[in-house]
């Protein structure tokens, strides 16, 4: 069963029948909003990027983004760069695998974010949305609509962070303005 998460919303992450989930998947999905022009409608090709960024505390120590496809401990990878988005399928266009047993025990929160690469707002994308799923079965456990539109080019996402012994989510919704996770740092500070 899939919740369908508000900003600011947190979710635990684990089993419903009491298990800890072992790896997930967050999923990042777009497609660029028709425009109306001189000549009828077009679309104009918008790359988002997802990244992931690995805190130990309010430290950054890793991220994972389309130039670092892999975190230097290989617990958490990137499957690669979609320049355009979907084409209404409904897939991640883009994908970023945690293996949360192997995450590091001095790393205790990972964000994820999304930015326009390419520099157009949000305002010209339409259809998008970030989920997270259980990688062992598939099933998706949470999604975040991120609505609106907004003059805006970048969004913090949500974040995973430790809980006891296990993980939780907390879907963040955040816009930002920035071309990359680097340009995201400041937005990013104020969540952890």
């Amino acid at each position: 069963m899939t919740v369908n998460m508000t900003k600011g919303q947190s979710i635990s992450l684990q089993k419903a029948d009491g298990g800890t989930l072992t790896a997930v998947r967050m999923g990042l999905g777009w497609q660029a909003a028709a425009r109306r022009g001189l000549f009828g409608s077009r679309t104009r090709e918008i790359d988002l990027d997802a990244s992931a960024v690995l805190f130990a505390g309010q430290q950054p120590t890793d991220v994972v983004f389309f130039r670092h496809l892999t975190s230097d401990d290989g617990s958490v990878r990137h499957t690669g760069d979609n320049l355009v988005g979907g084409v209404g399928q409904g897939g991640d266009d883009e994908a970023i695998l945690v293996d949360l047993q192997r995450v590091p025990v001095h790393i205790d929160q990972i964000v994820f974010t999304v930015n326009s690469f390419t520099g157009q707002t949000f305002a010209e994308v339409q259809n998008a949305f970030c989920r997270l799923v259980d990688e062992t079965n598939g099933q998706e456990l949470a999604r975040y609509t991120l609505t609106g539109g907004g003059q805006y080019t970048a969004q913090i996402m949500a974040k995973v962070q430790r809980a006891g012994n296990g993980w939780q989510m907390k879907a963040l919704g955040e816009p930002a303005n920035g071309r990359t996770f680097q340009d995201l740092m400041p937005f990013i500070a104020p969540h952890l």
